[in-house]
């Protein structure tokens, strides 16, 4: 009973895409890992950019600083 957590920025991101991730996660393990759809679960969470750190720095900052 596999349980994957999806953790991504609260961007705008649709219902469609959330879907996609969804369908697209569970065919992955179902494909590699021979695991049934049925007890597949996957939960996306949407994290405030704010609340997200790369290489120590807020996510926002970190995008800054790749621009240059």
């Amino acid at each position: 009973m596999p349980y994957i957590n999806i953790k991504i920025t609260r961007e705008g991101t649709t219902p469609e895409q959330k879907a996609e991730l969804i369908k697209g996660t569970t065919e992955l393990l179902v494909r590699v890992l021979n695991k049934a759809p049925a007890t597949t679960f996957v939960v996306i969470d949407e994290v405030d950019l704010e609340d997200w750190g790369i290489g120590g720095l807020p996510v926002n900052e970190f995008r800054k600083s790749q621009r240059h």
